[in-house]
Formats: C-alpha cells, structure tokens, sequence
C-alpha cells in the first residue's frame, strides 16, 4: 500500500491541471477520396511538475471511419489511461481516409479528438476536404472521348490515345498521373482550357513537402506527355501542366503537317525539359515554358513558330545541365542528307534565368531569326539576332528561395514596351492572365503583360 501511495502522489488529479496542445485544428490538403493520406501531428504538452493521466483519448465520428490517430506509438481509438510524465509532452499521429462522397466538388470533412483529464474534457478539431475522382487503369482511348470538368481523372500507369481517336480535355477538366504514370498520343490530344478556366495536368500529390509548401512545386512526379510519330493536329489551349518526368515530348521525322500547336499555356518544372521535339512542326503562342534540369526546351531541326513566350530557368531541385533554349541540327555540317534543316523564329520572347540562355553554336547560315527578344546576357544585333534587348532584366516576381515562380513582369522590367506590335499573332492580343496585350498603349517582350504594381509606386513616393 505504502508503495501504490507513492505512485498516486506522483500524479496530478486537480481539476484545473489540463493539457495543452501545439494546435487546436489539425488540417489537412484536399484529400483524394479511397485514398490514404501523407501523416500528419500534433504535440500534447504536461506543463505541470506532476504527471498526468489522460483517462481517454477517442476520435469523436470514428467507427472505422475517417481519421485515424496514433499515440505515443499506440494505435487505435478509444485509448485508455495515457501517461504523460511533469513537463513533458507526447505525440499524436492522424491519418485521414474518406470515402466516396458522391459529389463533383470537394467536401469538408471534420472530426474531433476528445481529452478527457482529470475529469475535464478537451479537443483538437480534425479537417479534411474529400475529392471524389475518376479512377482509370492504364487506358487505351480508342474512340473520340471527352474528359469533362466535372471532377478530376486519376491515371494509373500509361493512358494512350489510339492512332484514328481523339481526346478532348474540356475547360476546367484536371487530369492528375499516379507516380510514373503518362500520356501517349498516337492519335490526337485537344486541351481546350479557356481563360480563367485551364485545364490542369499534373502529379495526384495533393499533400504538403514541407511546411506549408506543396507537392505541386516537385519535378518528377509523374511521367509527361509523348506525342508519337503518327500523332497530328494536338493543340494546348490554356493548359497549365507541370511537375513531370520528361514534359512534353514530340517524336517525328515530318514537317509537313503540324504536331502542336500550344496557345497561353504553361509547360512547368520537369526533371529533363518541359518540351522537346525532333524534326516537328510546333507552335506556340503566349506561353510560358518554365524550370527544368535540363534545357528547357530542347528543338532538333524541324519547324519551330514561337511567339509572346517567356523562356526560363529557376530550376530548384538539381544542378541545371543545359541552356533554357537548345537548337540542333541547323546547319548543313549536322545534316545527315535526309531531313530538312531547322526552320525556327522566336518573336518578342524572353530567355532568361539561372542558366546559359541559348545553347552554344553559330547561327549564321541557319533559318533560325530570334527578333526582338530580350537576354539576360551582353550581346550584340546579327544576320540572326534582330533589334534584340540585350544585358536585360525582366525582373520576374520569382523567389526561388520561396518556391515563388511568377513569370509576370515587375515595373522597370526591360521588357516593357519593347516589342514589336507587327510581330504579335492577332490571337496573343489577350494573354494567359486575360489582360489586353495593348492596354497600356505599347507592347511587352514575353509571355505576359505588364501590369503597373501601384502599391510599390507608392511606396516609393
């Protein structure tokens, strides 16, 4: 008895002796329904110089249901006579898994963990947003066939598009690739995002990597997009596509007709380049094509038509190996006598970035004409290079240091106002952000338009 006496008078059992916790609400990502979610935790703390006993711990809805805790290394809910010894403190685990819900839109799910100490009850709030997807098992597309905007389709392992069958992505619609999961299009691929309205490609991550930073920011969460040699006719209307493998990739030996045709998009953060294509007809207009290893763009002869991009390299997650821009097989010395030589003009683009802005080489001679772009690097005018802006900043609101990526311009850029108007597709007069290319009266180098940052006008008054 003289032994139980001792432990008893090691414990706190006033009323007013109660728990703290690192937070009062856990919550989690968006959640894809069926799924299992990345760990979460939060600490409980005994600020008392006596232990304390936590008679109860339960996750409040729980009857195999949503989330689901573990404690101090205890699975399971309800548990019973928690330990926590004088000024110490314990960890709680939580998973979340949810059922279908039966709705397009996500559902917010929550929950509660219940203390009870020393007669006194106390909680940490749980939540949760349910995404109901279409799940999809390596599909083959084999006749014409619409994705809607409705909710979002998971892919796993490869969906390819058949040779004679088209796939229309309609405005809205989000397609999200498993690990290494990918496209491949032998037939056609049509993304008709719109405005305001894209259409998203990308990793089905949906947790944080670290801290309050996403797993959308990571290169090389999913495979990338393959069109193949009978592959024609593809378009990329405002579709924003990033954390890939291997980006877009363009097989051809032809230039006869045109493989992609890309219009406001983005191509974002892959692992090897964001676009690459041999001997094809491309072109893009308005777009973005952004951070990656290796070059950002890598072209092989073909015909390449760029207008109103912004080219650029911030790439985080590895050493980049290659200029933002790369260009073979221009020149007769790199013919094999069989294919046509590189055909490419870059109009009121930008090439900037944390790298070499085009690979090393001599233009002169190639049907390469690079017109009113702007370079970081010192430079001068040529047969090639036309009324350029060189030794330029485009003074991009990109932190790479804080997974900020923004390709818009900020004032004083030395891409403001520089263009030429005569070289802007009619279709560019709008850019990916919806504002009017001509709405301060002249035109702006790259992808998007600058918009005066008024409070920083201010400030500097």
């Amino acid at each position: 008895m003289a032994l139980t006496s001792c432990i008893e008078d090691g414990f706190t059992t006033s009323s007013n002796d109660t728990l703290e916790f690192s937070t009062d609400t856990l919550a989690f990502d968006t959640v894809l329904t069926e799924e299992g979610t990345a760990t979460r935790r939060f600490v409980v703390y005994n600020r008392h110089k006596k232990m304390i006993n936590i008679s109860s711990i339960s996750v409040e809805g729980n009857d195999g249901g949503t989330f689901y805790i573990n404690v101090d290394g205890v699975s399971g809910s309800p548990l019973s006579n928690v330990e926590i010894r004088g000024e110490d403190s314990i960890f709680v685990f939580v998973e979340a898994r949810i059922d279908p819900t039966g709705n397009d839109l996500p559902v917010e799910i929550k929950d509660k963990i219940n203390f009870v100490t020393n007669g006194v009850g106390q909680e940490v709030v749980l939540t949760a947003w349910g995404q109901d997807v279409t799940r999809m098992y390596a599909p083959t597309i084999d006749t014409d066939t619409h994705f809607s905007g409705v909710k979002p389709y998971l892919i796993y392992d490869t969906l390819r598009v058949a040779e004679g069958a088209t796939l229309s992505l309609d405005a809205g619609s989000t397609v999200m690739f498993h690990d290494k999961s990918g496209m491949v299009v032998d037939g056609t691929l049509i993304a008709a995002g719109e405005q305001g309205n894209e259409v998203n490609l990308r990793g089905d991550r949906l947790d944080n990597v670290v801290g309050g930073t996403d797993y959308d920011i990571m290169s090389g969460q999913w495979g990338g997009i393959r069109f193949s040699a009978s592959s024609f006719g593809n378009e990329m209307r405002y579709v924003n596509m990033r954390g890939s493998s291997s980006g877009v990739e363009i097989d051809s030996t032809c230039i006869d007709r045109r493989k992609l045709y890309l219009f406001n998009s983005v191509l974002h953060n892959s692992s090897t380049s964001v676009l690459s294509a041999s001997h094809a007809w491309v072109e893009a207009v308005g777009c973005e094509f952004s951070d990656a290893a290796g070059a950002v763009v890598s072209l092989t002869g073909g015909y390449a038509r760029f207008a109103q991009c912004t080219f650029a390299n911030y790439y985080l997650f590895d050493v980049i190996t290659g200029s933002i821009l790369s260009l073979q097989y221009l020149l007769p010395d790199e013919s094999d006598g069989t294919l046509p030589l590189m055909d490419a003009h870059f109009d009121n683009c930008i090439f900037y970035g944390n790298a070499s802005e085009i690979s090393p080489g001599d233009l002169i001679g190639s049907t390469v004409l690079i017109r009113n772009c702007l370079f970081g690097a010192q430079g001068s005018d040529d047969d090639n290079f036309l009324n350029c802006v060189w030794d330029g900043d485009p003074l991009f609101f990109t932190v790479r240091e804080e997974y900020i990526f923004d390709y818009r311009l900020k004032n004083e850029s030395s891409a403001i106002g520089m263009a030429d108007p005569a070289l802007c597709p009619e279709e560019a007069n709008i850019d990916r952000y919806g504002v009017n290319r001509f709405s301060h009266g002249s035109l702006d180098i790259g992808a998007y338009t600058w918009v005066e940052q008024k409070e920083e006008a201010e400030e500097e008054n």
